[in-house]
């Protein structure tokens, strides 16, 4: 695979209703995959919790990572664990598993399926700050570096810049072996950039 990136704009996200509220599809591989269906190999997506009390969707061989962007949600994983999540707190459990939901939030979700693996990390860039993204060694064949801007305004350094804005996505895929091994990223708001990086190796 050689490195391909894409810039996906806030307006051109897919938004569909579930029974707790709304979800965003942010990004689903590959391409032609159909949620529906759960013949992904990893998925990005955001949803609106707007009812005090939800039950989460059964995803036979699905994992799942959640990260609150604003509000607050307890996770409850039936005869597992609770967990209480704030702001920019994160959850990782089986799609398999009974999960509920309380408390109103929107949330950050990473889905990866069998042979795929990924991790979400919460990144302030403060004003006029640069700072560089490194991976680590995997073994795994395919990496996909995503950057989803929360807030604020970010350019992307590559081989050229790139920037995005708030609600916008930037997805680079790449061979693990690629020698492309750091991402800069300055912040070109006059606050602080909040930024979710998503890491999946594939």
């Amino acid at each position: 695979m050689a490195h391909n990136i894409s810039v996906i704009k806030k307006k051109d996200y897919k938004v569909s209703e579930w029974s707790g509220g709304t979800t965003t599809e942010l990004y689903i591989y590959p391409k032609e995959s159909k949620y529906s269906e759960l013949d992904f190999k990893w998925r990005l997506s955001s949803a609106k919790v707007d009812i005090e009390e939800s039950e989460f969707t059964h995803l036979s061989g699905i994992d799942r990572k959640i990260m609150i962007l604003d509000g607050k949600l307890i996770l409850e994983h039936d005869g597992k664990y609770t967990t209480e999540l704030n702001e920019f707190d994160m959850d990782s459990f089986s799609g398999d598993w009974t999960t509920k939901s309380y408390g109103k939030a929107t949330d950050f979700n990473l889905m990866t399926s069998k042979g795929c693996t990924g991790d979400l990390e919460y990144i302030l860039v403060n004003k006029s700050k640069e700072i560089t993204l490194k991976n680590k060694q995997q073994m795994y064949k395919n990496i996909a570096e995503v950057l989803y801007c929360v807030s604020g305004k970010i350019s992307i350094g590559l081989d050229s810049k790139i920037d995005i804005y708030e609600g916008d996505l930037f997805v680079l895929t790449r061979n693990i072996n690629d020698d492309m091994k750091k991402i800069n990223l300055y912040n070109k708001s006059e606050e602080c950039t909040k930024i979710i990086r998503s890491i999946i190796y594939f």
